[in-house]
């Protein structure tokens, strides 16, 4: 199950208490303080993992508690540090406060870490305390608390080219034409419900991430037919794909609206490179519709992911826009 969207509660631990002691030996009657530091509290950390793709361990789990530290010992002992939680998250993971758009962490690649609650620091023992004026004092500094706090964690998949176009442009047909991905196809809108990833293999050992998104249709920038959870895997791509069907009867207008959704969701969308795709040309005879096509500025690919027509040049040029960007 691909989930891209978590709420969760993390709380780091508390800080030991400093321990308040004084030394017992035989034959030194006054042997001075000796309590020990309080262990500091655990941190609350996520963590890139490059072997996960979605938040669906959040799904079951929505607090995150740190241990506290432990308190001083006598003898100057200090007290054991609370363990440190790590949260596995995949790479394209957005951290941001609950209720707000600040973005806390972008974390993109593997090892890539955010402290998001810092453990409370121990206590000292009475041991500090000792003073010319104050021999045996007979008190301890305590731990400081935790911090906790409520996050929206989010993730946007990272691939060098997305897909982009109308339900049933054929989208999952061409990943799976040009990558060993297994989307689900069928002949009706919405047949894909989640982002699926493919790699595309070219050249001398070189390739790229094509991801593939859900159809979208006429004000997904406003959040229609789930348009906010599917656009914003978009944003991290090089490159885009827009996909409009080779029966279409104003692919202008078509291309004019995709374009339309994506100013409205993040203008930055329209600066990346891009290129026309007029797909399912194994549905047409020759020069079929072609009157429709004439008024598109600049070129336009003819492909057919059923009988891989035109997929080869497809993939040059693809490379072509990599290579560029």
């Amino acid at each position: 199950m691909f989930i891209d969207h978590a709420k969760i509660l993390c709380r780091s631990g508390k800080g030991g208490n400093g321990c308040v002691s004084f030394r017992r030996e035989k034959y030194v009657p006054k042997g001075g303080p000796d309590g020990g530091d309080g262990g500091k509290g655990g941190d609350v950390c996520f963590v890139v993992d490059e072997q996960l793709y979605t938040l669906q361990d959040m799904r079951y789990k929505k607090s995150y508690i740190a241990k506290n530290g432990e308190a001083g010992q006598s003898s100057k002992k200090s007290g054991a540090d609370g363990k440190t939680i790590k949260i596995p998250v995949p790479p394209g993971t957005v951290i941001k406060a609950e209720k707000s758009d600040m973005i806390l962490a972008d974390l993109l690649k593997d090892g890539d870490n955010f402290t998001a609650c810092r453990g409370g620091k121990g206590g000292k023992g009475n041991v500090h305390f000792k003073s010319s004026t104050q021999q045996t004092p007979r008190f301890a500094q305590n731990g400081q608390n935790g911090e906790e706090i409520s996050f929206d964690v989010e993730l946007k998949i990272l691939g060098d080219v997305g897909l982009v176009g109308f339900p049933n442009a054929g989208k999952s047909t061409l990943l799976a034409a040009l990558t060993t991905a297994k989307p689900k196809i069928a002949d009706y809108p919405f047949t894909t419900l989640e982002p699926n990833l493919g790699i595309v293999k070219y050249g001398n050992y070189q390739s790229f991430v094509m991801a593939d998104i859900p159809g979208l249709i006429e004000g997904a920038a406003e959040g229609k037919g789930l348009g906010h959870q599917f656009l914003k895997h978009v944003e991290r791509t090089r490159v885009l794909l827009i996909l409009i069907e080779s029966t279409d009867p104003n692919p202008a207008d078509s291309i004019e609206q995709l374009q339309a959704e994506l100013k409205q969701f993040n203008p930055d969308l329209l600066e990346k490179s891009s290129l026309i795709l007029k797909t399912k040309m194994d549905l047409v005879q020759d020069q079929e519709f072609a009157d429709n096509w004439k008024s598109l500025p600049g070129e336009v690919l003819d492909v057919s992911s059923v009988t891989h027509s035109g997929l080869d040049t497809l993939v040059d040029a693809i490379a072509k826009q990599l290579h560029e960007d």
